[in-house]
Protein backbone atom coordinates (compact mmCIF):
# COMPACT_ATOMS: atom_id res chain seq x y z
CA UNK A 1 0.00 0.00 0.00
CA UNK A 2 1.58 3.42 -1.00
CA UNK A 3 0.53 6.59 0.89
CA UNK A 4 0.24 9.90 -1.44
CA UNK A 5 0.02 13.35 0.08
CA UNK A 6 0.56 16.79 -1.54
CA UNK A 7 -0.37 20.29 -1.09
CA UNK A 8 -1.55 22.67 -3.66
CA UNK A 9 1.05 23.04 -5.26
CA UNK A 10 1.48 19.53 -6.86
CA UNK A 11 -2.17 18.78 -6.18
CA UNK A 12 -1.88 18.28 -10.44
CA UNK A 13 0.95 16.05 -10.39
CA UNK A 14 -0.53 13.96 -7.69
CA UNK A 15 -3.47 12.96 -9.55
CA UNK A 16 -1.72 12.28 -12.33
CA UNK A 17 0.68 9.91 -10.47
CA UNK A 18 -2.07 8.11 -8.78
CA UNK A 19 -3.79 7.72 -12.62
CA UNK A 20 -0.85 5.83 -12.94
CA UNK A 21 -0.46 3.52 -9.87
CA UNK A 22 -4.50 2.64 -10.40
CA UNK A 23 -3.11 1.62 -14.42
CA UNK A 24 -0.51 -0.68 -12.73
CA UNK A 25 -3.11 -1.89 -10.04
CA UNK A 26 -0.74 -0.64 -7.29
CA UNK A 27 -3.27 0.17 -3.98
CA UNK A 28 -2.75 3.51 -2.37
CA UNK A 29 -4.58 5.63 0.01
CA UNK A 30 -4.43 9.61 -0.67
CA UNK A 31 -3.84 11.52 2.27
CA UNK A 32 -4.68 14.64 0.74
CA UNK A 33 -4.70 17.62 -0.63
CA UNK A 34 -7.99 17.10 -2.78
CA UNK A 35 -7.48 20.92 -4.75
CA UNK A 36 -5.13 23.46 -5.36
CA UNK A 37 -6.65 25.77 -2.54
CA UNK A 38 -3.80 26.74 -0.69
CA UNK A 39 -2.83 24.57 2.59
CA UNK A 40 0.09 24.01 4.88
CA UNK A 41 2.42 21.07 3.04
CA UNK A 42 3.61 19.84 7.02
CA UNK A 43 0.58 18.43 7.48
CA UNK A 44 0.31 16.30 4.87
CA UNK A 45 3.77 14.85 5.06
CA UNK A 46 2.75 13.72 8.69
CA UNK A 47 -0.05 11.82 7.87
CA UNK A 48 2.08 10.35 5.04
CA UNK A 49 4.92 9.65 7.47
CA UNK A 50 2.65 8.47 10.15
CA UNK A 51 0.70 6.65 8.10
CA UNK A 52 3.99 4.43 7.51
CA UNK A 53 5.27 4.65 10.94
CA UNK A 54 1.76 2.63 12.16
CA UNK A 55 2.49 0.26 8.96
CA UNK A 56 -1.10 0.90 7.37
CA UNK A 57 1.52 1.68 4.48
CA UNK A 58 4.16 0.37 3.03
CA UNK A 59 5.79 3.60 1.23
CA UNK A 60 4.67 6.75 0.66
CA UNK A 61 5.13 9.58 -2.16
CA UNK A 62 4.95 13.45 -1.57
CA UNK A 63 4.70 16.23 -3.77
CA UNK A 64 5.36 20.24 -3.39
CA UNK A 65 6.53 22.67 -5.93
CA UNK A 66 10.35 21.79 -5.20
CA UNK A 67 9.87 18.61 -2.87
CA UNK A 68 12.18 20.77 -0.14
CA UNK A 69 9.66 20.80 2.07
CA UNK A 70 8.12 17.65 2.35
CA UNK A 71 11.47 15.95 2.81
CA UNK A 72 12.24 17.97 5.55
CA UNK A 73 8.78 17.26 7.76
CA UNK A 74 8.93 13.30 6.53
CA UNK A 75 12.34 13.50 7.52
CA UNK A 76 11.67 14.52 10.93
CA UNK A 77 9.65 11.07 11.83
CA UNK A 78 11.23 7.94 13.43
CA UNK A 79 11.99 5.28 10.71
CA UNK A 80 10.86 7.40 8.16
CA UNK A 81 13.87 7.89 5.26
CA UNK A 82 12.55 10.27 2.56
CA UNK A 83 14.44 10.80 -0.63
CA UNK A 84 14.17 14.19 -2.68
CA UNK A 85 14.55 12.53 -6.04
CA UNK A 86 15.25 14.86 -9.93
CA UNK A 87 15.88 11.60 -11.66
CA UNK A 88 15.21 7.68 -12.12
CA UNK A 89 18.95 7.61 -11.24
CA UNK A 90 18.87 9.02 -8.15
CA UNK A 91 15.12 6.83 -7.44
CA UNK A 92 17.05 4.03 -8.27
CA UNK A 93 20.25 4.77 -5.95
CA UNK A 94 17.87 6.37 -2.60
CA UNK A 95 15.76 2.31 -2.92
CA UNK A 96 19.05 0.51 -3.17
CA UNK A 97 21.30 2.54 -0.99
CA UNK A 98 19.29 4.08 1.04
CA UNK A 99 15.91 1.78 1.45
CA UNK A 100 14.27 5.08 0.98
CA UNK A 101 10.76 4.70 2.10
CA UNK A 102 9.42 7.89 1.13
CA UNK A 103 10.00 9.71 -2.55
CA UNK A 104 8.98 13.81 -2.60
CA UNK A 105 8.83 15.00 -6.08
CA UNK A 106 9.48 18.60 -6.91
CA UNK A 107 6.54 19.32 -9.03
CA UNK A 108 8.13 22.35 -10.70
CA UNK A 109 10.83 20.81 -11.21
CA UNK A 110 10.12 18.18 -13.34
CA UNK A 111 7.44 17.07 -15.87
CA UNK A 112 4.58 14.94 -15.60
CA UNK A 113 6.54 12.06 -17.64
CA UNK A 114 9.44 12.20 -15.57
CA UNK A 115 7.90 12.04 -12.58
CA UNK A 116 5.95 9.11 -13.82
CA UNK A 117 8.86 7.33 -14.98
CA UNK A 118 10.83 8.41 -11.45
CA UNK A 119 7.85 6.85 -9.34
CA UNK A 120 7.90 3.45 -11.72
CA UNK A 121 11.90 3.57 -11.08
CA UNK A 122 11.75 3.79 -7.07
CA UNK A 123 8.74 1.16 -6.69
CA UNK A 124 10.63 -1.44 -9.15
CA UNK A 125 14.00 -1.18 -7.11
CA UNK A 126 14.33 -2.60 -4.00
CA UNK A 127 17.40 -2.39 -1.30
CA UNK A 128 20.21 -4.33 -2.12
CA UNK A 129 21.49 -4.50 1.37
CA UNK A 130 25.26 -5.46 2.07
CA UNK A 131 27.21 -2.66 3.46
CA UNK A 132 24.34 -0.77 2.70
CA UNK A 133 22.87 -2.55 6.08
CA UNK A 134 25.36 -0.78 8.41
CA UNK A 135 24.98 2.76 7.50
CA UNK A 136 21.26 2.21 8.04
CA UNK A 137 21.79 1.39 11.37
CA UNK A 138 23.80 4.46 12.03
CA UNK A 139 21.34 5.97 10.91
CA UNK A 140 18.82 3.88 13.40
CA UNK A 141 21.10 5.08 16.16
CA UNK A 142 21.30 8.32 15.33
CA UNK A 143 17.65 8.90 15.42
CA UNK A 144 17.32 6.63 18.94
CA UNK A 145 20.08 9.21 20.16
CA UNK A 146 18.09 12.35 18.87
CA UNK A 147 14.56 11.35 18.70
CA UNK A 148 13.58 11.20 21.97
Amino acid sequence: MIAIGSDHGGYRLKEEIKKYLEEKQIEFKDYGCYSEEKVDYPNFAKEVSKSIQRKECDKGILICRSGIGMAIVANKFKGIRASLCMSEEMAKFSRMHNDSNILTIAADYVSTSQAICIVRMWLATEFEGGRHIDRLKIIEEIEKENMK
